[in-house]
């Protein structure tokens, strides 16, 4: 494991950095507030210059201005001993300035381009005197702000990097490198940390007679923990004391309405109470299942999800959905529950088989394909799936995410978009009675048909290219599951409405298109050119 931050007597400093009007002195007020000695950097430019920062630029220009702010602020972050500092917007245009964050805990509070021009646009801002200005300028920032970020919190209310501020403080005693994403909506807001070598820092907090994962760890209470029974050997003991282990059986079949009673029974007679939580440590099932029981144990106590498997690092541990299969349907029951926290290490990745991995990355690529941009090209460009360089793309791919659920928490319009390929992908899994194909394997087959059914040949042709390249499967087996079968299953999608079943359809990276109606002639064109 990396070393720690400060780990050579020196103790890592808060940094706020973002864009004018993201809200940097109000962050740093909440951190004085929690006891910080504070610094803001417009105020020590100001006395270092002898005069207000408009009235700097006048006189000495951008280039001037720059220049002895790099020197002041530099050396200021070189020699810092803990504290809080807000630094002004620009400040990361310096290369000295951006190397002396290399220590510290630098959290980027995000804001766009309109909410920016909102807030600053009756005061004295020398770089942006209109919302074209802000529009440019934050554009030219934000790939620097995203490189330099350990944390992430994104835009809300005046009291947002306060709440996020515990989750902040606990990144200055984890391994460098760690990150934090502040995820919020509407029915609350949670940490999210990634970073190999987490389990380990739960556990060395533990052995300092900390109580588990303090700080790292959200809650008080005792903790249930819900598992499966290859995960449970291998990750539980890094949990800290464990009230009890519930372990149920791998893969699809333990997401049952008969497994969640059993679940939900083994908790009421192990003693867990309204003030304990769940913690959900496995895959993909092992969350939904775990997340869905903590909803309805005694309406409702908190769940922390610990993803150790590709697939739900990169997607479902995130924004609350959870859920069991009927034997009508995949996730036909189900239940929104937000975690209270998320502790992704993808050291726990090393350990899946290699065809589990490579399944679990469809959930990346997908992500790639609805984000476009620069996550597109990080996807796309990746070879060889080595666990130990996942961190970055997983990170992503839970923004991503996050940043969807923000804008539509229940599913009501736009989170319809992370469907894409799980209709055809759902009903192939169904059909095949989730015995067949894995999650991911599935959805990548899926996603061929949607890229089909979207006239989006050339896009098709390279995702083939990828699954084929991981050794995925890019047609399914005529011989035992049918296509009649498959669209039968489509039809009972859980999203068909009254006018039918609408397809998430997609004809360039980053340009989805939900509820899209298709004829059913075409849509069996689709799954019979998947037959292998």
């Amino acid at each position: 494991m990396d070393g720690k931050r400060g780990s050579r007597g020196v103790r890592p400093a808060i940094v706020f950095i973002g864009f004018m009007g993201a809200g940097k002195s109000t962050a740093l007020a909440a951190a004085r507030e929690a006891g910080l000695e504070t610094t803001e950097i417009d105020l020590v430019m100001e006395a270092e210059l002898g005069m207000p920062i408009a009235a700097a630029f006048e006189r000495h220009g951008e280039e001037g201005f720059r220049a002895r702010e790099a020197e002041v602020v530099g050396a200021l972050l070189e020699g810092v001993d803990g504290g809080a500092i807000a630094l002004g917007g620009g400040s990361i245009l310096s290369e000295r300035i951006r190397a002396a964050l290399g220590r510290h805990v630098v959290v980027w509070l995000q804001v766009d381009a309109k909410e920016a021009w909102r807030r600053i646009a009756h005061s004295d801002r020398p770089l942006a005197t209109g919302a074209e200005d802000v529009a440019r300028l934050l554009a030219l920032r934000e790939p620097l702000y995203e490189e330099l970020a350990d944390a992430v919190v994104p835009a809300g209310d005046r009291s947002i990097a306060g709440r996020a501020l515990p989750s902040i403080l606990a990144l200055r005693d984890l391994p460098v490198g760690a990150k934090m994403l502040w995820a919020a909506s509407a029915s609350g807001e949670y940490p999210i940390y990634v970073r190999s070598g987490l389990l380990d820092a739960l556990r060395g907090e533990e052995d300092r007679g900390g109580g588990a994962g303090r700080p790292l760890w959200p809650l008080e209470g005792r903790r249930f923990c819900v598992s499966d029974r290859a995960v449970a050997p291998l990750y539980a003991g890094y949990l800290g004391p464990l009230a009890a282990t519930i372990e149920v059986e791998p893969g699809e079949g333990a997401k049952t309405m008969a497994e969640a009673e059993r679940v939900l029974r083994e908790l009421a007679v192990a003693g867990m109470t309204r003030e304990d939580h769940v913690v959900a440590l496995g895959g993909g099932v092992v969350g939904d299942l775990a997340g869905f029981c903590a909803h309805l144990y005694q309406r409702g106590v908190p769940v922390v999800q610990v993803p150790t498997t590709l697939v739900a690092q990169v997607d479902s541990a995130y924004g609350g959905k959870t859920g069991v299969d009927l034997p009508e349907g995949k996730n036909y029951a189900g239940a929104y529950q937000l975690p209270a926290a998320v502790i992704s290490d993808t050291t726990a990745l090393a350990t899946l088989p290699a065809a589990e991995l490579a399944a679990g990355f469809v959930e990346a690529l997908k992500t790639g394909l609805l984000a476009g941009g620069a996550l597109w090209e990080r996807v796309r460009a990746i070879e060889a799936l080595d666990p130990g360089q996942l961190d970055d793309v997983v990170f992503a791919c839970a923004r991503y995410k996050c940043e969807v659920v923000a804008a539509d928490e229940h599913d009501d319009s736009l989170r319809a978009a992370l469907n894409l390929g799980h209709t055809v992908g759902h009903a192939i899994e169904a059909a095949s009675g989730y015995t067949r194909y894995r999650h991911g394997e599935a959805i990548g087959i899926g996603l061929l048909a949607a890229l089909r059914l979207s006239e989006a040949p050339e896009l098709r042709t390279e995702v083939e290219g990828f699954l084929v390249r991981h050794d995925l499967p890019v047609r399914f087996d005529g011989d035992s599951i049918s296509v009649d079968a498959i669209l039968d299953a489509l039809q009972r999608d859980k999203k068909r409405t009254a006018a039918g079943v609408g397809f998430v359809l997609l004809s360039a990276p980053g340009e989805p298109r939900v509820g899209q109606l298709v004829d059913p002639a075409r849509v069996r064109s689709a799954v019979e050119e998947l037959i292998g």
